[in-house]
């Protein structure tokens, strides 16, 4: 290999705009730094963060007494039936996510020479230098605080909490403070929510060393300083923050030592770093690429050193926005108050697709983050399945603001209260987590037994054949061709059902009979006139392939119903699927589903076309934060997270029983490593790859035996808790 691949990014220049300003986060608090020296702005976030708008009391609405009537004109031909099966309110959008405040430091005008900023994704520490002066920024997973500290501020420094930034109602009630302490001042801000008894608070201490402090309104203007250490931090709450309790609280977490920022630091790393680098990349790049910036080695878009950056990059970002709960669509980050799509989980396709890579890439935080928030709304997903279907069980929004479990967002186009299979695709990455780590959580076991009391009050129709119907059924977020909205029998819900009834049995002997006979009486998925898998089962409804969602090929990916091993003519019809597929808006999250999809499909070219697509159209800003369209329109975490699952996916694939190695490798990466892969069966791995041949060095801790497939061909694989196995394989 030729050198070490970069684990951090840089940029020449400052950030001029927030969509390139570098991140830190620890899943709780968030920053984005632009590195101006003269005008150095941190726009502050936190994953509590978002705006009353009247939807946070709304509640799912109120339609089981219609459901029969409704599946009666369904089954009998009625392809429109479930057009007005609503209450009648309009369309509501969650709660919007929104940034909190800037702190700025204004500075005397340099001259600029010798500027840097960069961003290390092995510590989260963000460093811009000009000259003789330098900022640092991170983000404690230890403290839940942001740390900022500059050295050789200059003769004149003024710090201040700007809460204007783009969006910004209007009516938000700012009140602001700032108090002279013995080492520097305490400074807050507080924005209440026009029309609401919710605000939020943010305090900063800062501590300086040599100088004078005054206070300039807002702010504190320090002169002569050698150096500036502040401490930030929000919360949101009802009523008044306490300021002073809050400043004592950042004044506690400073050591007594001469070098504070080293030692707040030093307590930061070990949660951080052991996350981030338990996996590697290395795609044997070209050592000059890999010295490049990165908006020039976004313009290389073939490059290795482009897909290692943006792989490492993929792993600090998903890290860093995950803990009290898992990346929203803008991950843990935004600089504008009008969020697309209000910055919410998109729970259909977005949100799983962002975590893709969390088991397999060895970030338990990021899954347990996804868990926090799933559990944290059962009691509502129990009121959404009551009120919609009359059923027990759970039934789960495609749209949560993280506080709100309720299902209240839907319209005729979107009718999102009537997809079932929600609850089943987000319970999906914990049962992958639990079989990694051969434990199963009682917790998931809990949820996994509401997903079947679903099943057991919902799937109450029947076809001529005696199959179970389900209806209504939907597949986010598409339409058949000669039918509305919400029909019968869907891919997506065929599969979810299966797999919750199923899976539930598993964890859940007493009652795995009865759940296994209801899976049992599925239909099952059908092939449409063009050889294609059918997004809808049921005979009739015709396929739209133009669209970015991919619902239906859900029983290939991330579940493994359908494989090229135990089901190869429906691996073949999925496939043809693929190929019918169109991109439609060019959504970034279609482009890397589909890729994912075709790596478990054994399809390395049409993985290869689908990063080219997202790679070719300018989807990363300077931060390697990621666009949702083409030409970097529209802030958006999706490709940025989803990019490494992706390149895992195509080398690495693993079940509780096979073990498949480069099963869609893109011919332009002909040798590489990938180091420390989890896989289903309890193994660690490491993989090294060549044209000729693939290593790989296993370090199981159950013993097991498994499947193994490689170019090769098949062969059993006897692996024993705590004795490394070194597999080596000719590819040719």
């Amino acid at each position: 290999m030729t050198g070490t691949p970069v684990h951090g990014t840089w940029e020449p220049a400052p950030a001029a705009r927030w969509e390139d300003a570098f991140l830190s986060g620890n899943g709780r608090h968030g920053v984005l730094v632009f590195g101006d020296p003269n005008d150095d702005r941190v726009i502050v976030t936190h994953h509590a963060l978002v705006r009353p708008n009247g939807s946070e009391d709304a509640r799912p609405p109120e339609l089981a007494a219609r459901l029969p009537k409704l599946q009666d004109r369904l089954l009998a031909g009625d392809t429109t039936a479930a057009d007005d099966f609503t209450d009648g309110r309009p369309l509501r959008w969650v709660q919007p996510f929104h940034p909190a405040f800037q702190i700025r430091l204004r500075g005397t005008p340099g001259g600029g020479h010798g500027y840097r900023r960069s961003v290390d994704f092995t510590t989260g520490e963000i460093t811009a230098v000009c000259e003789n002066r330098s900022s640092q920024v991170f983000v404690s997973r230890a403290d839940d605080v942001i740390v900022q500290y500059v050295t050789t501020p200059g003769p004149r420094l003024d710090i201040a909490l700007d809460h204007r930034l783009p969006g910004a109602p209007d009516g938000l009630g700012i009140g602001e403070s700032a108090v002279l302490t013995g080492d520097g001042a305490l400074l807050s801000l507080r924005a209440r929510y026009p029309g609401s008894d919710r605000a939020y608070t943010g305090v900063t201490l800062a501590v300086v060393t040599g100088g004078a402090c005054s206070l300039v309104p807002p702010g504190l203007r320090v002169e002569g300083a050698a150096t500036v250490l502040l401490l930030t931090s929000v919360r949101r709450h009802t009523g008044e923050a306490d300021v002073l309790a809050e400043g004592r609280a950042l004044r506690a977490l400073l050591p007594g030592t001469e070098q504070p920022y080293d030692t707040l630091l030093a307590r930061h790393l070990p949660p951080h770093r052991a996350a981030y680098e338990r996996v590697t990349l290395d795609l044997d790049a070209d050592p000059a690429e890999r010295a490049l910036p990165g908006s020039e080695l976004l313009k290389r878009t073939r490059s290795a050193a482009l897909l290692e950056r943006l792989f490492a990059a993929g792993r600090y970002h998903l890290l860093s926005s995950s803990g009290m709960l898992p990346p929203r669509l803008t991950g843990l980050w935004t600089g504008d108050w009008d969020t697309a799509w209000s910055g919410a989980f998109t729970t259909d396709a977005n949100l799983n697709l962002q975590i893709a890579s969390a088991t397999a890439a060895a970030l338990p935080e990021v899954t347990e983050a996804h868990a926090a928030l799933l559990h944290g709304q059962v009691e509502h997903w129990r009121d959404n399945a009551r009120a919609i279907f009359g059923t027990r069980g759970v039934l789960a929004p495609a749209h949560t603001d993280g506080e709100s479990g309720h299902l209240y967002h839907f319209s005729r186009e979107y009718p999102l209260h009537l997809w079932t299979a929600g609850a089943d695709w987000l319970l999906a990455p914990l049962v992958e987590h639990d079989e990694t780590h051969g434990t199963r959580d009682p917790r998931t076991a809990a949820l996994l037994a509401e997903a079947a009391r679903f099943y057991e009050d919902f799937l109450t129709r029947t076809d001529a054949d005696g199959n179970l119907v389900v209806v209504p059924s939907y597949s986010p977020e598409n339409r058949p061709a000669n039918a509305s909205w919400a029909t019968i029998n869907a891919a997506m819900d065929l599969s979810a059902a299966r797999h919750a009834l199923t899976t539930a049995a598993d964890y859940h002997p007493e009652h795995a009979d009865r759940w296994r006979a209801l899976a049992d009486r599925l239909p099952p998925h059908r092939i449409n006139d063009e050889g294609a898998l059918a997004e809808w089962a049921s005979p009739g409804l015709r396929d739209t392939y133009d669209h970015r969602h991919l619902s239906h090929l859900y029983g290939v990916w991330p579940l493994t119903e359908i494989n090229p091993y135990d089901t190869p003519d429906l691996a073949r019809a999925a496939l043809r699927a693929l190929e019918l597929r169109g991109a439609e808006n060019d959504s970034a999250h279609g482009h890397l589903h589909h890729a994912l999809v075709a790596a478990r499909l054994r399809d390395a070219d049409r993985v290869a076309h689908a990063l080219g697509q997202v790679l070719d159209g300018d989807y990363f800003h300077a931060s390697l934060m990621s666009a949702h369209y083409p030409n970097r329109h529209v802030y958006n975490a999706d490709a940025a997270h989803a990019l490494p699952a992706v390149l895992i996916e195509s080398l690495v694939q693993s079940t509780p029983g096979r073990l498949v190695l480069l099963p869609a490798l893109p011919r332009a990466y002909r040798r590489g490593s990938l180091r420390g892969i989890r896989t289903r069966f309890g193994a660690g791995l490491d993989l090294t790859w060549t044209p000729d041949t693939v290593t790989a060095l296993i370090r199981p801790t159950r013993t097991v035996r498994v499947e193994l497939r490689t170019s090769s061909g098949t062969s059993a694989l006897d692996l024993v808790a705590g004795e490394d196995h070194v597999l080596t394989e000719r590819t040719r």
